[in-house]
């Protein structure tokens, strides 16, 4: 009986401890702009159940880390440097830092210039053995070699986009389909969509079979997300505020299904969407609206088609980067004009955020992680 007893307690203090860790206390990390030697990196302990900040670290990741991936092996950070002067190199920059995760702190441990200047994102391959960066202001995407020792040390490819005359490149978003088999790239100047194979023994990309996926033009492509067993696409279009859905096909390239606005009918003014998520078990999707400066939030169907479920406050101005957390219970959006960043509950059978609670006055929020090192 004492045994059976023994086993209850401990299945209940799994729960709690589960139950605990879903509701409260988790570690968020945030890049800014930077104006000079300033630092750029804040770490946050963010108490979801109360709804406060409490900064823990700010930490020097070079000039404007405006976007960052962190390594699931080792805990790094690497900063994309949204610069067009590195460290006297004209391009821009990729900076590698270590995390402790007991205190809180990120040291710079390299650095590395990349071609052409401005990159605007960073993802890391499966692995975590190389980077990809999307250069906005270059209108390109290169690949850095990272040793066995976590740190930068060669650019390994270097694409650089050119479209038809009177036409600019702005590579925007790079990232592996949740296979790791193909790298997706979103060109918001050509209006398009980009797929690559990558071999991992050169670090080089090789275009796919019917490998572009055009967009109308004056789109503006920005962020995509897929769903979770990557046959969907959905793509974030700042120019004209709306979301494109794609079926993926087997090879990776993309079919066109639906195209939705992301804005109000009553809306009247200039809007630029920025960033995209799913929620919990995709059943929503979630875009922000700089300028009409909301949330939209629309159901997904079962097949993938999207239908309006509505638009929440962002809580502030310019809603530049937002992030759902690990229990798909709270939406945190980082608002670069108002410099502040607020968390919202999201309720779970409309999937709209509410609130939101308290939030945190922090200068131009333009990047929001979680990370599963704490």
């Amino acid at each position: 009986m004492k045994k059976k007893s023994l086993v209850i307690f401990s299945i209940f203090l799994l729960i709690m401890i589960s139950f605990s860790n879903a509701n409260g206390q988790i570690r968020l990390f945030t890049g800014t702009y930077t104006e000079g030697p300033q630092k750029g990196l804040f770490i946050f302990d963010l108490d979801r159940e109360a709804g406060t900040f409490k900064l823990v670290s700010g930490n020097d990741a070079g000039p404007n880390p405006s976007y960052f991936c962190i390594s699931k092996k080792n805990g790094f950070i690497y900063a994309a440097n949204e610069v067009g002067d590195f460290n006297g190199v004209k391009g821009g920059g990729v900076t590698a830092l270590s995390y402790d995760a007991k205190t809180g702190v990120a040291k710079k441990i390299g650095e590395l210039p990349v071609p052409n200047g401005g990159p605007a994102y960073i993802a890391i391959s499966p692995g975590d053995d190389y980077l990809f960066l999307a250069n906005y202001s270059g209108g390109s995407v290169a690949v850095v070699k990272l040793n066995d020792k976590g740190i930068p040390v060669s650019v390994t490819d270097f694409i650089v986009y050119k479209g038809e005359e009177g036409s600019v490149s702005h590579a925007h978003m790079v990232s592996f389909n949740p296979s790791g088999k193909q790298v997706y790239i979103t060109d918001l100047g050509l209006d398009r969509v980009v797929i690559y194979n990558f071999d991992f023994a050169t670090g080089k990309l090789i275009q796919v079979p019917d490998g572009i996926a055009e967009l109308p033009k004056g789109s503006g492509p920005r962020h995509f997300v897929f769903n979770t067993d990557g046959s969907h696409l959905y793509v974030i279009n700042e120019l004209n505020s709306t979301i494109t859905f794609f079926n993926v096909n087997k090879n990776g390239s993309l079919q066109p299904v639906q195209t939705v606005s992301t804005l109000r009918e009553s809306f009247k003014g200039k809007s630029y969407c920025a960033d995209i998520h799913l929620g919990r078990n995709d059943k929503f999707l979630y875009g922000s609206n700089r300028g009409e400066n909301t949330i939209v939030t629309f159901k997904v169907g079962p097949d993938g088609k999207l239908s309006l479920a509505g638009h929440a406050s962002c809580g502030g101005e310019w809603p530049r980067n937002f992030v759902i957390d690990p229990s798909g219970k709270y939406l945190i959006v980082g608002n670069q004009n108002s410099g502040n960043i607020a968390m919202f509950s999201i309720d779970e059978k409309t999937g709209l955020p509410t609130g939101p609670s308290k939030d945190y006055k922090i200068t131009s929020p333009v990047c929001l992680k979680f990370s599963d090192t704490k």
